[in-house]
């Protein structure tokens, strides 16, 4: 009779909700910098060059971290390599909310961007001490979480600022970040390392990775003001770069992603279905921002800063919610009928908007849809990762997910801004690029209908 491994051990529901209390802290201080950056300017005397700085730091950091984190934590254990990252989280956090100027704050942000690691080695850890359908529960819980804390984030980092300082928006959420990280400190066990300590690292590969993706960043906040020359160099940079990665990493004996993860159907197909649906959402998120701040003939809101923390509110609640509902319902029908029913609400959310925007209320309905679309697509194919591969793979499959996130999420912001200043912030360049959003997202729709029925995608 074949017996069926034992888990090493099982966590109970306080671990999962210190996990869970990380993942808001970290989402909350990674979103401060967005919606302060003109206070943040006039406060430190930026020019619109060092907001741009400022304003990519932290997601260029991130996108760096997370494949980092997730290789690190598949290989000698999520708990073992969550703790530090997150002390450094801490000294980042701690250096931005003391800053006295501009370059000690560019420091405190870079080191922040570790935070955007903690997702994956949360799934290491909850992917090695849960069933594989506990598992998705657990992952949509964390997953849930961060965003909410990010939309939270967003919301308080103004008031916080102007009513207090701009030291106490990155000091309230670094404390919860502290608290949080004792909590996961004491409540969570120590998942033993899967791999030997001689295994050897792929230092070449993460050079090259980290240069390619440093170049995408950097590529797509530079298009708009680059010349056709230095953007063709910039492209040719990235291609080489990428090509150099794919040629090191075919060679390495422990190579930083395996190629033939990439190969899989499910996780290509997650991570592309993820990336269109983010650039949706990213280009969304701006355009309602902008046309409730606007005050044009016969269009725009005039709201203030208050009002639109407000108006997101919905959107902040949709989107935390979205990832347990997301976890639970892709357990129960699988990846496909989440993520087929996420891409038709975020669409049809995205085109109405296009067509009625005359009042703040479409546009704040429009906007907790395509939150919780959000959720639950991006939530459905994490966990559908999680647990289509080996527990060895949980983090550096999962963190290419979250890269592609953030990948998503900055093209879609930079068309957007492309599209209203092509369009002079006209209304028809508002209801274009809902338009163009929607079409985007439907794109989504030619992977889902190639993904399995079933649970295990």
């Amino acid at each position: 009779m074949t017996m069926t491994p034992a888990l090493p051990a099982r966590i109970g529901k306080a671990a999962v909700g210190a996990l869970g209390l990380l993942a808001v802290s970290c989402g909350a201080l990674e979103s401060v910098v967005q919606p302060t950056i003109p206070l943040l300017q006039r406060e430190l005397g930026m020019g619109p060059t060092g907001g741009a700085l400022l304003g990519i730091l932290l997601p260029i950091a991130g996108t760096l971290a997370t494949p980092l984190a997730g290789r690190l934590g598949d290989r000698y254990g999520g708990k073992r390599v969550l703790v530090p990252m997150m002390i450094v989280v801490c000294v980042g956090g701690l250096m931005s909310a003391l800053a006295p100027g501009l370059p000690v704050l560019l420091i405190g942000q870079l080191l922040q961007g570790a935070m955007v690691g903690a997702l994956p080695l949360s799934f290491v850890i909850v992917r090695k001490y849960l069933s594989a359908g506990e598992s998705k529960v657990a992952i949509g819980v964390v997953s849930g979480f961060f965003v909410g804390g990010g939309m939270a984030g967003t919301l308080l980092a103004g008031p916080v600022a102007e009513q207090l300082s701009r030291h106490w928006m990155f000091a309230l959420p670094t404390f919860a970040v502290i608290a949080a990280t004792l909590l996961v400190l004491r409540l969570v066990p120590k998942d033993p390392a899967d791999r030997p300590d001689d295994a050897g690292f792929d230092w070449p590969g993460l050079a090259l990775l980290s240069g390619a993706l440093i170049t995408f960043m950097l590529g797509l906040n530079l298009a708009p003001d680059l010349g056709p020359l230095a953007l063709l160099g910039l492209v040719l940079l990235l291609a080489a770069f990428v090509a150099g990665w794919i040629a090191v990493e075919r060679r390495a004996a422990s190579p930083m992603i395996d190629l033939r993860l990439l190969a899989r159907p499910m996780m290509w197909k997650s991570s592309v279905l993820t990336f269109l649906i983010c650039v949706g959402t990213a280009m969304s998120i701006f355009l309602v921002t902008q046309l409730w701040s606007a005050s044009g003939d016969g269009y725009g809101f005039a709201a203030s800063p208050t009002e639109i923390g407000l108006f997101l509110v919905p959107g902040t609640v949709a989107a935390t919610l979205a990832g347990p509902l997301g976890g639970g319902w892709e357990r129960r029908s699988g990846s496909r009928a989440v993520a087929t029913i996420g891409v038709v609400v975020m669409a049809v959310a995205l085109i109405g908007m296009a067509a009625v925007h005359s009042a703040a209320w479409h546009l704040v309905v429009g906007k907790a849809l395509v939150a919780l679309a959000n959720g639950l697509i991006v939530t459905a194919m994490t966990t559908s990762v999680a647990t289509s591969v080996a527990s060895t793979e949980t983090g550096v499959a999962t963190s290419l997910v979250l890269v592609t996130r953030v990948l998503g999420m900055a093209t879609g912001g930079m068309l957007g801004g492309v599209l209203l200043d092509a369009g002079n912030s006209s209304e028809s360049s508002y209801a274009t690029g809902f338009l163009l959003a929607g079409v985007v997202t439907s794109l989504a729709l030619l992977i889902t209908r190639t993904m399995h029925k079933g649970a295990k995608a």
